[in-house]
């Protein structure tokens, strides 16, 4: 049975369902939701799921958002009588999944709290008040009675350092907070439509989990050894049952590519401080663009051998300060230091707080050790914003293509030689595609553009990957296709192919106004279209996109459209 409870706006509500014997899902629907985490834009909004488990002994499993506080209480206290709750497993402590923790040890002040070491070590700062608590790793366990005898796995950087898994011998339900999770909210407490959930589901895994992907194997084999698995209980969107079998398999094969990537990004960062780890993904989602492996390591519980390793096969690195006073971040600078090669390129961002190790006095040790920069160092003296994790994508993708261009060119030189040329005659027109996403503009040079139906009219854009624009190209977004005019072409080519320091204004000096849509519209086209993507098709290297036209205007009747034409079909 599901019972919802809805608040005044009707767009924050609750959802109890039983899952399984014993085993109720407590779902807080968070339908308006447009942002989260990196600020990667969420089509669907979200959900922060919970679980409570009543046999013998009654345990939850992790709790909600603050700004479910009242609804999720009075949810929980319909449920149960806090007084009886033995256990809270806490799978990690990320605020979204944690947040009601200190509310709900308020409630149930006799029951014992279950997390890694390191998730005690943040709820300790979280939580103001003396709780009962307990270490757990893998193998341990604790018995509910009925046979619900919960097992847990060690799931470090999932994405957080502290997560563990629980899995539930009884009902073969596993317990996974942000792994296998997806920004989707529905009424649907299961993955009925595969098709509608895959996008979402795989968007979250390039964002938040493809960046561990080592880690993530690893506990995939764990929950393997452990037993049959039922169910995917996750902390996000719907659970997994009806498709657990290609979700996880999507997850396997996604995670193999990554760690078989030629070219791997060694990305530190130190986690619970500041925003570092946050940073670390946009940073991490623009070096996975251009087709890199990247591994994130959080130098607050990383090991000395650990860094050895993963610096012996890493082309580039990546390092954001951590706290001056921290003995675990500065012994981590220094193995780095100690193992890093000339032959490396590296970056640095300053992770917002205070009493960070200072960052000029860092990179002056590592440029005397030969390695060369890959990006502007990002300081940030201010709370981070969406311009922020812009700017530090466009530095991870700006990492990413240096990274990659000799593996490109290599690539090039194999292929079909008589097969490129011919490719190479398709020709095509010029135009530039601009954009506005809230306060933030981008744009691209765009030849591979076609239009594609009539009733409605529609065309479709081939979009790279890599490209700094990708993250303004998502289904609903608008923008203005600009056409580029034969003979007076070559200044705006040349402005918007020109390669820019992260966070630089792609506009600056343009005559531009703005279009119905809010986009720039460029003065100096010879035409423009107002587009709505309304589908993305991911290909190999690129998307395409179909968009909806709406609006468009010629500003010389009698101009021609510039052309490209190419003589290999196998690069720009």
């Amino acid at each position: 049975m599901v019972a919802l409870t809805e608040n005044a706006q009707k767009r924050l509500t609750i959802q109890t369902v039983e899952i399984a014997p014993e085993t109720t899902a407590i779902r807080s629907l968070d339908w308006d939701r447009d942002r989260f985490d990196i600020e990667f834009g969420l089509q669907n909004g979200t959900t922060y799921n919970s679980y409570l488990i009543q046999a013998d002994k009654i345990a939850l499993v992790d709790t909600s958002h603050v700004k479910f506080r009242q609804l999720y209480l009075d949810t929980l206290k319909g449920l149960v009588d806090p007084k009886k709750i033995d256990y809270i497993i806490v799978s990690h402590t990320e605020p979204d999944h944690s947040g009601l923790v200190g509310e709900v040890l308020k409630l149930a002040p006799q029951a014992t709290v279950l997390a890694s070491k390191v998730a005690l070590q943040f709820l300790e700062n979280m939580v103001h008040q003396p709780f009962s608590k307990r270490v757990v790793k893998s193998g341990d366990r604790v018995d509910l009675g009925q046979g619900h005898d919960i097992e847990f796995i060690s799931a470090p950087n999932l994405h957080w350092p502290d997560t563990i898994f629980s899995y539930d011998h009884q009902t073969q339900v596993v317990f996974t907070c942000d792994a296998f999770g997806m920004h989707y909210c529905s009424d649907s407490t299961f993955d009925e439509n595969l098709e509608a959930i895959e996008p979402d589901f795989r968007f979250y895994y390039d964002c938040l989990m493809g960046p561990n992907s080592r880690s993530l194997l690893n506990a995939m084999n764990k929950m393997g050894d452990v037993g049959k698995v039922r169910i995917i209980a996750n902390g996000h969107g719907p659970l997994l049952y009806h498709h657990l079998d290609v979700l996880t398999e999507c997850y396997r094969a996604w995670s193999n590519k990554q760690v078989k990537a030629e070219t791997t990004v060694a990305l530190f960062y130190f986690s619970g401080y500041g925003n570092s780890d946050r940073l670390a993904l946009s940073l991490s989602h623009g070096l996975q663009k251009t087709g890199l492996g990247v591994e994130m390591v959080d130098m607050k519980s990383v090991e000395n051998t650990e860094i050895q390793e993963l610096l012996g096969r890493a082309a580039g690195i990546i390092i954001g300060m951590p706290p001056s006073k921290d003995k675990a971040g500065q012994n981590s600078i220094s193995t780095i230091l100690a193992v890093a090669q000339d032959k490396q390129v590296i970056g640095f961002y300053e992770s917002y707080g205070d009493d960070d190790e200072p960052i000029d006095s860092v990179r002056q040790k590592f440029m005397a050790l030969g390695l060369k920069e890959a990006f502007p160092t990002i300081k940030i003296k201010a709370t981070p914003s969406a311009a922020t994790y812009e700017q530090c994508e466009e530095a991870g993708t700006n990492m990413g293509e240096q990274l990659s261009q000799e593996r490109n060119t290599k690539l090039r030189k194999s292929n079909d030689a008589n097969l490129d040329k011919a490719l190479g005659r398709l020709s095509s027109g010029l135009y530039i595609i601009t954009c506005k996403k809230g306060e933030n503009r981008s744009a691209m040079l765009a030849s591979w553009v076609i239009q594609a139906s009539i009733q409605p009219l529609g065309l479709t854009v081939a979009v790279a990957k890599d490209r700094a624009v990708e993250p303004f190209m998502q289904v609903g977004d608008t923008f203005v296709l600009n056409v580029l005019e034969e003979g007076n072409y070559k200044e705006l080519k040349k402005q918007f192919l020109k390669r820019l320091l992260p966070g630089t204004d792609r506009f600056a000096g343009v005559k531009i106004k703005p279009a119905e849509n809010g986009s720039p519209i460029l003065l100096d086209a010879l035409a423009y279209l107002e587009c709505e993507i309304l589908n993305v098709m991911e290909c190999s290297d690129h998307f395409i996109l179909y968009c909806g036209v709406s609006e468009g205007r010629v500003s010389k009747i009698d101009g021609l459209t510039a052309v490209r034409h190419r003589k290999l079909g196998n690069y720009y």
